[in-house]
């Protein structure tokens, strides 16, 4: 049950609750209503009147959609029941592109663009009807154009005004790329929710032989823009932390992006420490191998790569060939974004099921309450790792 199961026992939510997961996000959405279907039906609710307790207390608060296509591949959104007067929470992965479509007799992938369209469609559907709707998108639309270099378009602030615009009054998300994308709907709820726990949980539950100390972990961060991401855990694991800059050549443009020459270490010793690089994503994990290889150069032990994503967009081969070398000892992501049975298949690898978590926060704010707890886990990673020592002891 949720560790502030008392204050939502004795509170009324909202309005009733549904919950709607695209295709992209099915997975992660089942094994939601399954935690929010268990806590409801086990919570006292005696406060509520006869209808209020029906509405509670359900077999499934998904409801059921589709975004059928036509020939020529354009789509629609369909809601098939009532979701008037609801409290609605919409999940979408973005990034999943095991889904396809038929055109012209040609298979087409999904793309972040086709998915959010798929999103807009569903709200669109919705025709203001619902109380109330949330739009939980793990990995936020657009979030690695979150500023201007050059005349580009800004496409993640677009699309968050264009959810608010359609009557979208919160959206959460996932280890954004930068936070600080919000502006753009600064008078609506917008909250990046790091999965430090998750991460920590995993790996104790993985590795029973991890020190969890000053002399023999240290936090690492693979670029500059992530440094708040490591000062953070290793704040909270009470360990040192340092980075990397990537030195790159402006010179000239590969691929859209000037090449990294080099990565420069700022910080202290790393010699027989395990160490935990960790980043918000790993795309095709040329770098953060990279910076794997520049620490066991410096003689560190065993390297954790840790990821809220997981998209490995160049497949598994380098990762394999860099575990086998011993280069990287563990890759740790989340199950926020599309997973292949190959990734699952490999004895390197933890999955962080970020589920459960995702039902904490939908259950609270149905309930009107803070989710200021759920943001910051200090506390529970504190009994977490004194937990993990106490069995090492």
């Amino acid at each position: 049950m949720p560790a502030n199961d008392d204050i939502l026992a004795s509170r009324k939510p909202v309005a009733p609750l549904g919950l709607i997961s695209l295709k992209s996000c099915e997975a992660l959405g089942d094994k939601v209503d399954c935690y929010l279907v268990k806590w409801r039906k086990n919570r006292k609710s005696d406060h509520l009147d006869f209808v209020d307790q029906n509405n509670y207390k359900a077999d499934t608060y998904k409801i059921s959609v589709s975004c059928p296509r036509f020939g020529s591949g354009e789509a629609k959104g369909t809601i098939n029941e009532s979701v008037r007067g609801l409290d609605l929470y919409i999940m979408v992965d973005v990034t999943n592109y095991s889904l396809t479509y038929s055109l012209c007799g040609q298979t087409n992938h999904m793309s972040p663009d086709d998915h959010y369209s798929d999103l807009k469609r569903v709200i669109a559907a919705v025709g203001g009807k619902a109380k109330r709707i949330t739009v939980i998108m793990p990995f936020l639309y657009e979030s690695r154009q979150h500023r201007r270099t050059a005349r580009e378009s800004l496409d993640c602030a677009m699309g968050l005004q264009e959810l608010v615009n359609m009557g979208v009054e919160n959206i959460i998300t996932f280890d954004a790329h930068d936070p600080r994308v919000q502006n753009a709907i600064p008078l609506h709820g917008f909250e990046s929710v790091q999965p430090a726990y998750q991460f920590i949980k995993g790996i104790c539950r993985e590795v029973k032989d991890l020190s969890i100390d000053n002399d023999h972990l240290m936090i690492i961060s693979p670029d500059e823009g992530g440094t708040s991401r490591a000062v953070y855990m290793a704040t909270v694991l009470g360990v040192d932390m340092g980075m990397f800059y990537k030195r790159r050549d402006y010179s000239k443009i590969v691929d859209g992006r000037n090449p990294i020459v080099a990565h420069e270490f700022l910080g202290s010793s790393v010699e027989g420490k395990d160490v935990i690089i960790v980043d918000d994503m790993i795309s095709s994990g040329e770098s953060m191998i990279d910076v794997a290889r520049e620490l066991k150069k410096r003689k560190a032990r065993r390297i954790f790569c840790v990821a809220t994503f997981g998209l490995f967009t160049n497949g598994l081969a380098s990762f394999d060939k860099a575990v086998e070398e011993g280069t990287i000892f563990k890759v740790v992501t989340t199950n926020l974004v599309y997973q292949t049975e190959e990734l699952l298949s490999r004895d390197y690898y933890i999955n962080c099921d970020m589920s459960k978590y995702i039902a904490y926060i939908i259950d609270t704010l149905n309930h009107d309450c803070s989710i200021s707890s759920l943001l910051d886990p200090y506390e529970r990673i504190d009994k977490l790792i004194g937990k993990y020592k106490g069995a090492r002891a």
